[in-house]
């Protein structure tokens, strides 16, 4: 049957640690969900970069380290793109980083899409004894020797908090120079980021998953584009987003995502997602509640509504 999908579709693996809807994920949990994943004909599958999230009068959320998983993922895949949605510049040595994405890109077989941002969270800088002041700027600096060392394979700077000299990139994975990157972010300076370095942007909007949400952060990112001279269309548009199935919810601490996530039957949420494309999204990843085997299989019935135009 032809697919009618007008985007791509990821799914965002879970890698909690601590209280949910859902026990502690598992290594086999996650192996199961990504194996289905991927028969079932989803485009992508995406790891966070999250480290622990402490709320008051609730017990620590802890998550599994992103790389770590994203390279097992890699390796028990053959098709699907994965990806880090987005991994935070600032928690590695910028160049070090590079050389990981492009080991993981040989591991995939050349299917790696390099998801990048500043972070967002002081405590977990703190926690993990990294520095948060200036966290935008050291990612700027950050992304320069990330992007010299994966498009070009060198790089010499020497900067306020990141240096590189003389850096070389070797050995080189199977796409030398072409591994695409996504920035993350819905600041100004992050979209400017993205405007001058990256393939991709991407918002992560699982609280107003709507396609209605789109039309002023499209605007934004069109205007860092004009900022860089950049054609706005060279520029992808991609969206994370929340789907939740039954009483499942989404929530930490003051946190409750469950709300503003997608819902309703499979055709209804096969018709959000073409009114995605239609604002100019050309691929969503979704992060599913109940984060289960179970909840997936759920959303496989979206993937095909969509994929039949209804």
């Amino acid at each position: 049957m032809e697919r009618l999908r007008p985007l791509s579709v990821g799914l965002i693996l879970p890698s909690f640690t601590g209280p949910s809807d859902a026990p502690t994920v598992r290594w086999a949990d996650v192996l199961a969900m990504a194996r289905l994943a991927e028969d079932a004909g989803f485009d992508s599958l995406w790891t966070i970069d999250e480290l622990v999230w402490v709320a008051e009068d609730e017990e620590p959320l802890g998550f599994w380290e992103c790389w770590t998983f994203l390279s097992a993922v890699a390796a028990v895949t053959s098709r699907v793109t994965v990806g880090t949605l987005v991994t935070c510049a600032n928690y590695r040595n910028p160049a070090l980083l590079a050389k990981m994405a492009e080991t993981v890109d040989e591991i995939s077989g050349g299917r790696l899409v390099l998801g990048l941002g500043a972070g967002w969270s002081e405590d977990q800088y703190r926690m993990f004894g990294y520095e948060f002041d200036h966290h935008v700027g050291r990612f700027q600096e950050a992304l320069a020797i990330i992007h010299g060392l994966l498009r070009e394979g060198r790089v010499d700077v020497e900067g306020r908090w990141h240096r590189a000299h003389e850096a070389v990139l070797a050995p080189r994975g199977p796409r030398p120079g072409r591994i695409p990157i996504i920035v993350g972010g819905g600041g100004p300076r992050i979209m400017r980021l993205a405007a001058e370095y990256a393939d991709a942007w991407s918002a992560w909007i699982p609280d107003r998953s709507r396609p209605d949400a789109i039309p002023p952060l499209r605007a934004r990112v069109d205007a860092a584009c004009a900022e860089v001279g950049r054609a706005p269309g060279t520029l992808e548009r991609t969206v994370a987003i929340g789907v939740v199935f039954g009483d499942a919810r989404m929530a930490y601490g003051a946190m409750d995502w469950t709300p503003g996530m997608m819902r309703g039957s499979s055709v209804e949420m096969a018709a959000s997602l073409r009114a995605f494309a239609a604002e100019g999204i050309g691929h969503v990843m979704v992060t599913i509640a109940p984060a289960t085997v179970a909840g997936l299989e759920a959303f496989v019935r979206v993937l095909e509504a969509l994929d039949r135009g209804g």
